[in-house]
């Protein structure tokens, strides 16, 4: 694994439903670019130096694009959502986290399906359900974040809606 100073690492959670960290390297130990590498979290803004391991990856920044490594949340361009599934039984649980950096990274909401005893074993049809209420919880703390935001800036009593 190699980074520059600019690129994004993001650390998966070895556990299920734990946190997903994002952050910038702010400084490299080695002229080659391997590790360790001095990050800087977004969810904290705290630097630590970084051994990364298997659940870690490195998203680098285009050729000849500057990236500054105290970067704001509009410097990424891109999130991801991870959605991590459990299955007990007839309930199937979905938890997804928003990735990136910026004030909404972290996020995280959950959503779940229940069987009913007299249907069919479907797991798909459980995994499409909780998903789908996660990512709707998810979209409903962004929707909330933005008109807490939009009110702050304008003094105004803000209500997004969505089409």
């Amino acid at each position: 694994m190699k980074a520059s100073v600019g690129d994004r690492i993001v650390m998966a959670s070895s556990v299920v439903d734990g946190p997903v960290r994002a952050g910038r390297v702010v400084a490299l130990r080695h002229d080659d670019g391997s590790p360790p590498y001095v990050v800087r979290w977004s969810d904290t803004d705290e630097e630590s130096l970084v051994f990364p391991g298997p659940d870690t990856h490195v998203e680098h920044h285009a050729a000849g694009e500057h990236v500054a490594a105290d970067a704001g949340p509009r410097a990424l361009g891109s999130w991801q959502v991870q959605v991590s599934l459990a299955h007990d039984g007839g309930e199937t649980t979905a938890h997804a986290v928003l990735l990136g950096s910026g004030p909404a990274a972290g996020f995280a909401a959950s959503g779940e399906a229940h069987r009913n005893p007299a249907d069919p074993d479907a797991p798909g049809v459980g995994e499409e359900i909780a998903v789908a209420r996660a990512l709707r919880h998810l979209a409903d703390r962004l929707v909330d974040r933005a008109e807490v935001e939009i009110s702050a800036a304008t003094g105004e009593d803000a209500e997004v809606e969505l089409d």
